[in-house]
C-alpha cells in the first residue's frame, strides 16, 4: 500500500516529499494533521533502516513536525513508530507518526500505551543489556 503511494499509483494527501521519504496525512487520524513520514525505500522495520538513511528519514520527520507546527500552532507533538504487529504495526513499511497534540485532546503520553512494568530490577535489566 505504503509503495503504491510512494510511486504514484494510490491517491493519498501528500503533505511533504523529498528523495528519501514522502508524508500523508493518515487516512484515521488520531488528530488534525495527523501525519505518517513514509521511507521511499521498502522496509519493514527501523532495524532495516540503514546507517546512511537515518539522518535523511528523521531529517524529514522533523521538517514535517516544524511544518504541522507552523501551520496548525499544536501545543506539542506525540511522535512515534509502531514496530510490529503486537505494537499495532499495521502496514509491513516503516512509517513514523507525526500527531500534533492540543491541550484537552484527551490523549496520554507514551507512556500509556504499555502497562507491562519488568519484575526484574533496574540493575538486572541493565546487566542483561551491558555489552
Amino acid at each position: 500500500m505504503f509503495c503504491q503511494i510512494i510511486n504514484k499509483k494510490q491517491a493519498a494527501q501528500i503533505v511533504y516529499e523529498d528523495d528519501a521519504v514522502v508524508a500523508v496525512l493518515d487516512i484515521s487520524p488520531r488528530s488534525i494533521g495527523h501525519t505518517m513520514a513514509i521511507p521511499k525505500r521498502h522496509m519493514k522495520t527501523i532495524l532495516e533502516l540503514k546507517p546512511e538513511e537515518i539522518g535523511p528519514v528523521f531529517g524529514a520527520a522533523k521538517k514535517i513536525t516544524q511544518l504541522l507546527k507552523d501551520k496548525l500552532n499544536p501545543d506539542g507533538f506525540t511522535i512515534g513508530i509502531n514496530h510490529g504487529k503486537v505494537s499495532g504495526q499495521a502496514i509491513n513499511h516503516l512509517h513514523i507518526h507525526i500527531i500534533p497534540r492540543f491541550f484537552g485532546d484527551n490523549g496520554g503520553s507514551i507512556h500509556t500505551v504499555v502497562d507491562n512494568s519488568p519484575k526484574e530490577s533496574l540493575e538486572e535489566v541493565a546487566k542483561k543489556l551491558a555489552l
